[in-house]
């Protein structure tokens, strides 16, 4: 997926979502393994509830996206 599209995917109409996903994608994205890279592509998928719900760590996100969203919130800890 082009970087322009992922860029777009992150406009999630909350802008501390946006900018939690567009600083990943700016940060971490070209760093990441194709795993990594899949994963983000299907955590910009999901509803933004359900997506809120992982990174407030209200639920545990499925195994297959955990690394981005501990990526991410690493950065916001830091």
């Amino acid at each position: 997926m082009h970087r322009a599209q992922l860029r777009w995917q992150c406009r999630r109409g909350m802008r501390e979502l946006d900018e939690l996903l567009t600083g990943y994608l700016d940060r971490r994205y070209d760093l990441a393994d194709a795993a990594e890279k899949a994963a983000f592509q299907k955590l910009l998928t999901l509803a933004d509830p359900e997506l809120i719900g992982y990174l407030m760590q209200r639920e545990p996100p499925p195994s297959d996206i955990a690394i981005v969203i501990q990526h991410i919130l690493d950065r916001t800890q830091t």
